[in-house]
């Protein structure tokens, strides 16, 4: 069993993360396991960074960044994240980006896995939640085929973030009691993912990482009943100084997407009322920006 994180130390760590304390935010943590070098001391922490600011980060996870000698981070985790990693650890950018990933999943496994063989107690930062989308099952197979302990650190993940941002809840009573997270990404050599295929009556869908296939996904939500003057929201960059707000329809986000000039980092969410519902929710008479 996990022991609990004391309240006070919780404060202290707090205060230490947003610069209230010249104390470095894990001060403990380095001496407080195995020398580096010793097979004892290997550890892969699969991290979740959430969806960009530093402060919707779990205290586990910064204990976690705190505690790594190497941090492998991607390209949408913030510059303040990786800041909270000590000054000795080694920080390495994987660079993997929508559509065009410069290190190849097996390459990152292979790279964490040495660096734990080693002796060290190795980071893995991942954007968002490590088990929603972010190839976690991969990781986690390399590193028990070795035998070195891996644990995943949940993160906030951009769905939570942008229905947060939008001031709403993804599920409601009597209009949507189904949540639908889905992408319109799939691995190389694939066929891409039937994105729609659960969204009904009563779903909100999440769409991660869909923006590329906003034209395809939105015509198949209309195949399936969607009215077209259905609302769509969309939250660029949710949480994050960049943050955008697009409320258009589900005939039209596509167009929405182009127009605003929308690259990859977007939570797309359709909610399908309920039967009963349909006739409160209003339409959405044309496309809006809000910052």
């Amino acid at each position: 069993m996990q022991a609990s994180f004391p309240l006070n130390r919780a404060f202290d760590v707090l205060k230490r993360v947003f610069g209230q304390s010249d104390t470095p935010i894990f001060h403990d943590a380095a001496g407080s396991f195995p020398k580096i070098g010793t097979p004892e001391r290997a550890h892969i922490a699969l991290v979740g960074a959430g969806p960009g600011a530093k402060d919707l980060l779990t205290l586990r996870a910064v204990e976690r960044i705190q505690q790594a000698d190497v941090v492998f981070y991607d390209r949408l985790v913030d510059k303040e994240v990786i800041a909270l990693a000590r000054q000795d650890a080694d920080c390495v950018f994987v660079g993997k980006h929508v559509g065009a990933h410069a290190w190849p999943q097996d390459r990152i496994n292979a790279v964490i896995v040495s660096e734990a063989l080693k002796g060290r107690r190795v980071v893995r930062l991942k954007s968002g939640d490590p088990g929603i989308f972010g190839r976690a099952g991969e990781e986690l197979t390399a590193a028990r085929a070795e035998g070195i302990p891996v644990e995943i650190v949940p993160g906030v993940t951009s769905a939570s973030a942008a229905a947060a941002s939008l001031g709403q809840s993804l599920t409601e009573r009597g209009i949507a009691d189904t949540l639908i997270l889905t992408t319109g990404m799939s691995r190389d050599g694939d066929a891409l993912p039937e994105s729609t295929r659960f969204a009904g009556p009563g779903t909100t869908t999440a769409l991660y990482m869909s923006v590329r296939q906003s034209a395809r996904i939105s015509a198949s939500l209309l195949a399936r009943g969607l009215p077209s003057d259905a609302p769509v929201q969309i939250v660029v960059d949710a949480s994050k100084p960049t943050e955008r707000k697009l409320m258009t329809t589900a005939g039209s986000f596509a167009d929405t997407l182009s127009a605003e000039n929308v690259k990859g980092c977007a939570m797309i969410l359709v909610t399908w009322p309920s039967s009963d519902a349909k006739a409160a929710v209003t339409p959405a008479a044309s496309s809006k920006t809000f910052a």
